[in-house]
């Protein structure tokens, strides 16, 4: 029997000129691809000849079941996600399928882990360069997380002064979450902290709001909206949403170091021999 191999491929936020050229070959090589419904819509172009599995939401295992099983068998087998499947996507449920199948390494499927561009990093292109700075990624579904430790780590990143992105922060019948994370980010944070809402960054119906953390309620969020926070530290400037890596801090923007301060040093590493 031929050895199969499973790519586990990020797509990236969905608009072809995003996805690596890693992620387009991988998908162009495979026999099988396997995916939710709406990534598989996003790369239809490339799935000429192909068996194509697709599910729908809540159906992640069967998904990451069938990838496995079909690349044991044999098959060039692509399971999709998007942004990067390691960041809220599938590749920790195919090592859990892996796992539980006794798999090792050299055993067949032969595992491939392609990266993609994270929602966080597709949205804050959209909006400026509000990650520049210490962030954190939060999602609010409570579906896999009980709400109280979900509480936890937002009350944890706003004290410690993150940049935060929210993942998942509403549905149609999961509404309350994003009024309670708005709620215990004003504990430390002003209300006249920048928030970025991006839905569907580089899809189409993409849709770009730039509010406040004491307005951000007053506009349409759901599943597909990620929402950045800023820290105390981000501004606004000519439209874009800015968190400063320090540098002014330290030094003019002549390069000279202010006074008080301690000049970089270039790490050298010393030549053999």
């Amino acid at each position: 029997m031929p050895e199969g191999t499973l790519s586990v491929v990020g797509i990236g936020p969905g608009d072809g000129a995003h996805a690596t050229p890693a992620a387009l070959a991988a998908i162009r090589e495979a026999e099988v691809v396997v995916g939710y419904r709406t990534y598989i819509q996003l790369v239809r172009h490339l799935l000429d000849g192909k068996e194509v599995v697709q599910t729908g939401m809540t159906e992640e295992i069967g998904r990451a079941r069938s990838a496995v099983e079909r690349a044991r068998a044999g098959a060039r087998v692509v399971l999709v996600s998007s942004g990067d499947a390691g960041v809220y996507g599938m590749a920790g449920l195919v090592f859990e399928v892996l796992r539980e199948i006794g798999w090792k390494r050299g055993d067949s499927p032969e595992l491939r882990l392609i990266p993609g561009i994270t929602a966080a990093s597709s949205c804050a292109s959209r909006v400026g360069a509000p990650l520049v700075h210490d962030s954190c990624t939060i999602s609010l579904s409570d579906l896999l997380t009980p709400w109280a430790t979900i509480a936890k780590r937002i009350e944890a990143a706003a004290s410690a002064d993150f940049v935060i992105s929210l993942y998942n922060p509403a549905s149609g019948r999961r509404t309350r979450q994003i009024v309670e994370a708005q709620s215990i980010i004003r504990r430390y944070r002003e209300g006249t902290t920048p928030v970025a809402l991006v839905k569907g960054a580089y899809r189409e119906g993409e849709k770009v709001v730039l509010t406040d953390l004491d307005h951000l309620l007053d506009y349409e969020i759901g599943m597909l909206t990620t929402v950045i926070v800023g820290s105390s530290q981000t501004f606004m400037f000519e439209g874009y949403m800015v968190t400063p890596r320090g540098y002014t801090r330290k030094y003019t923007f002549d390069g000279e170091v202010l006074p008080g301060q301690r000049p970089g040093r270039s790490l050298v590493v010393a030549e053999e021999g």
